[in-house]
């Protein structure tokens, strides 16, 4: 059985948030004010949430990606990923803002993950602290050293850039890529803040990045498959690779193969869909799997045709980034 939605994408890929609890307050993320988690009894168990994956594998789902929150924020991530890793994943990999990463590195790849990304927006300190609002900065590049020493490697780093904030970096995050030999991605701001700041204005756009880098390193395009999100380079001279994530100025809507589950049980077949539908009242009020199948379907085959970022009217979705599961 597959998943196909009526614009005949098939969908392969799922993210799968564990938590909205993150130890880091992103600007770009969430907001400064007190934290509003949801209640621990709105969160899936893990087993509810095992439940939901494997029914998913059976529709073909191939690739899996934990996320958050923070996933390492949630005690019981480790024996939660063995748990995915013996359903014969394709390819099983987390994100993770690094902060505890080091400490639990070489459990995580003994439980069968197979890949990381990092959330890096910053290589400077008191930049770092601005935009995460912490002071964590050597523990994720500890966590980042060990990642990249273990079966983990190559690490993915992530930055979203923001123009005015972390823009004046893309030549360090470049040069970081090549001392470390490890694959540095730039993201483009998306309108899922918590404040509600964005604008176009502060959207760095990936071909500019990518000029910038070349008018100081030579790039050599990497094949992709369609539906992967980033656009890859290798550095001609030597070590490390870059990759762009253009969701507004160049939208990948068209190959999109994705969907989304949300710590409380929620199915998201857009990151920018404008509703939730509820999966969790299904597993706990005794629906069968095929009841859940059922579910699933007929969601997934009104899957939207692309995030209308770019059209007059689009309205950001009421749930922020934290929420959603980046």
């Amino acid at each position: 059985m597959t998943l196909q939605d009526k614009f005949g994408r098939q969908i392969t890929d799922l993210r799968v948030s564990v938590t909205d609890r993150c130890n880091f307050r992103c600007v770009y993320c969430r907001s400064a004010d007190p934290e509003n988690h949801l209640p621990n009894g709105d969160l899936l168990t893990w087993d509810e949430l095992e439940r939901l994956v494997r029914i998913l594998v059976g529709l073909g789902i191939r690739k899996v990606r934990v996320t958050g929150g923070e996933p390492l924020a949630r005690p019981g991530i480790e024996e939660f990923v063995a748990r995915l890793a013996r359903l014969g994943l394709r390819d099983l990999s987390m994100t993770t803002n690094g902060l505890a990463l080091a400490g639990c590195c070489d459990r995580l790849v003994r439980a069968g993950l197979h890949r990381v990304n990092i959330s890096l927006d910053s290589l400077d300190p008191g930049k770092f602290e601005r935009i995460t609002r912490t002071r964590a900065l050597p523990q994720v590049l500890e966590g980042i050293r060990a990642a990249q020493a273990s079966p983990l490697r190559p690490v993915k780093v992530n930055a979203v850039l923001v123009r005015g904030l972390n823009d004046d970096e893309v030549e360090n995050f470049a040069e970081f890529a090549r001392v470390h030999d490890l694959v540095m991605r730039f993201i483009e701001f998306m309108p899922l803040d918590a404040d509600r700041h964005w604008t176009r204005n502060l959207v760095v756009p990936a071909a500019e990045v990518k000029r910038r880098i070349e008018a100081r390193w030579p790039l050599v395009p990497l094949p992709h498959e369609p539906s992967e999100t980033a656009r890859k380079f290798r550095f001609a001279d030597g070590r490390g690779e870059i990759g762009l994530i253009a969701p507004v100025s160049q939208p990948f809507c068209g190959f999109c193969s994705r969907i989304r589950i949300t710590a409380d049980g929620k199915l998201r077949t857009c990151l920018f869909s404008q509703e939730d539908h509820d999966l969790r009242h299904l597993l706990r009020n005794g629906a069968s799997d095929e009841q859940i199948v059922a579910e699933i379907r007929s969601r997934v085959l009104e899957k939207e045709e692309g995030h209308r970022i770019n059209e007059p009217d689009f309205v950001p979705p009421a749930r922020t980034m934290v929420f959603i599961g980046g």
